[in-house]
Order: C-alpha cells, then structure tokens, then sequence
C-alpha cells in the first residue's frame, strides 16, 4: 500500500526534480504537483513534464496534498513553510530535504506550529542543481536520515519510511542534534575543505602561471567537482549548523596540526599509521556500497 496518494514537491531543483522523477517511476498512480519560486524554473518543468501539475503559488501547490516535500535551501525552509501554512490540509505531512536538522525542524515549527513534521535529510546529490539535473535513481542505495522530533507522530515517521523505501534509498532514524554532528563531519566539512583548498588553488593559479590548473591531479580535480556545488545551498547549510561545523573544524585543526607536527620533524611512522587507518575506512566505505572500487573513481578514459 503507498503511504501517500497526493505528493507536492516546494522546490523543484536537484532534489525536488530527483524526488518527482522517482515518484513517477517508483509510485506512478501517485499525483505529483511541483511549485519553484523561480518563474523560469516553473515554465522549464512544465517543458520537462516530470510532474503531473506545476502550481503557480505555493498555497495552491499543497491545497490538496497529503505529503509536502520542502526541497529548498535550509535558510529557505521558515519562509517555504510560511507560504503554505494557510492553505496546507490538516491531515498533510510535511517534511523536508535539508542537510542540517536542528535550525530547519525549528524554523518549520514556527511557521506550522499545528502540522504533523518528519523532518528528514536525503544523503545523496550531484555537483549539479536546478531542474535539468534530477533523475530517477539519485536515491538507490543511498540513505535516508528521518530526524523526527518529540512532536512527531509515530504513525508519520513510518508512513515517510515507506515512502523513502519506496525510491529506492535505506532509512535511518535519528536523534536531530546527532544528524547535524555526524554531517558535519561526514559532509559539511568535507565540502568546506574542498572550497578551501580550490579557492586557495585560485590563488596561487596567477603565481604559477595556470599549471594548478593544467596538471590537476586526482585529488585536487576530485575537490574541484565537490566544490562545485550549489553556493547558496552550502551557505545555508554552514549557517545553519555552524555549532557541529566549528566543533569538528577544531578537531581538524588540531589533527592537522598533530600531522604538520609529524611532517615536521620526518615522523614517518606517525604518517603511515594514519595513512593505513584512512585507507581501511576508505575499504568499509565500498563494502556497505556506498562507492565502488572501479579505477579512477570509475571514470571512463575511453
């Protein structure tokens, strides 16, 4: 049995196209109506045809809807929960796709004090957004963290663990303020260390006359792809849970300090010890599949 019958998506870039297309192909008796702020991107979904119906305000968007999907940028999501607060049934649940927790469930629950939220985060994406980039299977075989709160029914937190199911994605439950934490450290950090390091590359771009550029190895050129993410995306997300960010960015500095340390005064065991740790998570990461181990990251080099 589906979980949900009438499904609006409020954001139809990346994720919100992502989810329409998997709805249609996972769940295809499933009514799908889209709404996006953005004119163009409204006009551009209807020449894509992925939703069934695209609304032309948010309250017309969720009139009759029994799941809302939020899937815009966390610094968005009070002002989306807002637009539809008068029009949203009473028996609607909303959720969300939003990759910190804390400050998304807050700023929901102001603007729909009354609604039934999951609140919950889809770890999967691309380095490309908007409407063209979405499909089907982004959500395979990757997880979903639901991040229900004390006000939370049961009952809702189920029927969104079936719905996720029902894309293709595994499901974990778990505690908000230990979303934002294990993110930080396992996605957001990683993604500012990836701004960092192409900014710094920027730079020095002018000193070496483009050759950071021209030999770009793997690594730097696998930085380059995490780093061209949505920026206003990532804005939000860094603003939005700036305490789990700082706390793991001075753990960081401080391992990185260890290993500066190490470089330093030639201590070489101390960097193969960590080299040959870092390596046996890279094995755990591609035995629960959530990377492969093809050459090259599987790139095709034909």
């Amino acid at each position: 049995m589906l979980p949900f019958a009438r499904v609006t998506i409020v954001g139809l870039g990346l994720i919100g196209s992502s989810i329409a297309h998997a709805v249609r192909a996972m769940m295809p008796t499933v009514r799908v109506t889209g709404y996006d702020a953005d004119p163009a991107v409204r006009a551009r979904v209807v020449e894509l045809g992925f939703v069934d119906d695209v609304a032309d305000s948010a309250g017309a968007a969720v009139i009759d809807a029994d799941l809302v999907m939020l899937c815009v940028p966390v610094g968005a999501m009070g002002a989306a929960a807002a637009a539809i607060a008068a029009d949203l049934p009473a028996e609607a649940v909303v959720s969300d796709v939003g990759g910190a927790k804390v400050s998304v469930i807050k700023a929901m629950r102001e603007s729909l004090p009354h609604a039934t939220i999951v609140a919950g985060h889809p770890v999967a994406g691309t380095e490309h957004s908007g409407p063209d980039a979405g499909f089907a299977t982004l959500f395979r075989g990757r997880w979903c963290i639901l991040t229900p709160d004390a006000d939370s029914p049961e009952i809702a937190v189920e029927r969104m663990r079936v719905f996720w199911e029902g894309l293709g994605a595994n499901v974990e439950v778990m505690d908000p303020a230990h979303h934002d934490l294990v993110l930080a450290v396992t996605s957001h950090v990683p993604h500012l260390i990836a701004y960092s390091i192409v900014g710094t590359a920027s730079d020095l771009e002018e000193v070496t006359q483009s050759e950071v550029i021209k030999f770009s190895a793997g690594g730097f050129r696998d930085f380059t792809r995490i780093a061209a993410s949505d920026p206003t995306m990532w804005r939000d997300v860094f603003l939005n849970n700036r305490q789990a960010v700082l706390e793991v960015l001075q753990r960081l500095t401080e391992d990185v300090t260890a290993l500066q340390r190490a470089i330093r005064w030639g201590d070489g065991d101390t960097l193969f010890d960590l080299f040959s740790r870092t390596r046996a998570i890279r094995r755990s990461i591609i035995e629960q599949g959530q990377d492969d181990a093809k050459p090259d990251f599987g790139r095709s080099h034909d």
